[in-house]
């Protein structure tokens, strides 16, 4: 018997010893980091950005693959099933944490076949209105929301984004009825809210920067935990009395299931040396972002929580899923 415990011992010590050096070669071949979106836009940026400073760094390429679609859902399946080695990533914004309560039945598991590695940005939402709405304030805006039931219109990117179930977020809290009109992407929303077509809506503070800046649009709150630095006079909603919106949104690295703890910890903690960059750190504050590089643990604890604050209001918000 003693013969044998040892002979297990060497075994479980040699894995160990195998693990550890797989995780000190990591990367062995080029990094894969897809994006759910077309090229240009802000995640492809931050991707781009972040993968070059990694390349650098590990002598090793870090490619960018767009993979638009379905939400994102496309890309994600494809990361899912890649192999467990590290070498494929997801560079995903919050709407992955969305997409499970909001889609009727996705080709992957999102809370099994793919895995937080680490938090990359988080970045706050500011809700506009149109200055002809004719309210300077978030608590004018409730008033007016309830005198005239229904007669305000918000835009969103989409039916079961994250602005969308926000903004749903405030109807079920406040007892108010803002109208949905959703758009094919910021864009057009941002469009139609300058043009008046809706009356509000909640954007990333960086793609209405110049509209608040240049009168256009009328700003009356920030999600988020502290304001945001581009608009520092702007209080949060949390400052308007209204809860739960501390989370604002983010863009974060996911991997397949599978891939090992050790060289998981190594990816992260690489790329948090990259976020702590001057120069990554001035991009990103110029872009109204906040670097995070946190642990596996820490991510997937945010994750975890936003996934099943979205649940709620798709559930309490009687939201039919889609196809």
């Amino acid at each position: 018997m003693k013969r044998i415990a040892i002979t297990a011992g060497a075994i479980a010590a040699s894995l160990t010893v195998a693990v550890s050096a797989s995780a000190q070669n990591f990367p062995a071949k080029p990094v894969r980091i897809i994006v759910p979106f077309a090229p240009g836009g802000a995640v492809d940026t931050v991707g781009r950005m972040v993968g070059q400073k990694l390349g650098d760094a590990w002598k090793q390429p870090v490619v960018v693959e767009n993979r638009p679609g379905a939400g994102g859902i496309i890309a994600a399946d494809m990361v899912a099933k890649s192999p467990p080695d590290g070498h494929t990533t997801l560079l995903a914004t919050i709407a992955l944490a969305v997409t499970p309560s909001t889609y009727r039945k996705l080709p992957y598991d999102p809370h099994k076949d793919i895995v937080p590695l680490t938090q990359i940005t988080a970045h706050p939402l500011v809700l506009s209105v149109n200055p002809k709405l004719g309210v300077g304030s978030f608590a004018q805006l409730i008033n007016l929301a309830k005198a005239k039931p229904a007669s305000i219109s918000y835009g969103t990117t989409g039916t079961g984004t994250s602005t969308h179930l926000l903004i749903e977020m405030l109807n079920l809290a406040l007892k108010t009825d803002f109208l949905h009109i959703p758009y094919k992407g910021d864009a057009p929303q941002v469009a139609a809210m300058l043009g008046g077509e809706v009356q509000l809506g909640l954007v990333a503070v960086i793609s209405v920067i110049n509209h608040i800046q240049g009168g256009r649009l009328r700003p009356l709150g920030v999600t988020g935990s502290k304001r945001s630095a581009l608009l520092p006079d702007v209080p949060t909603m949390a400052e308007n009395g209204v809860a739960g919106f501390e989370t604002g949104s983010w863009m974060g690295l996911f991997v397949p299931a599978g891939v090992p703890g050790e060289t998981m910890a190594r990816f992260q903690q690489e790329v948090a040396k990259v976020i702590a960059l001057p120069d990554i750190r001035e991009r990103f504050a110029k872009q109204g972002f906040e670097g995070i590089g946190n642990t596996p643990q820490e991510f997937n604890a945010r994750f975890q929580a936003d996934a099943a604050t979205y649940a709620r209001v798709v559930r309490d918000a009687k939201i039919p899923p889609q196809e």
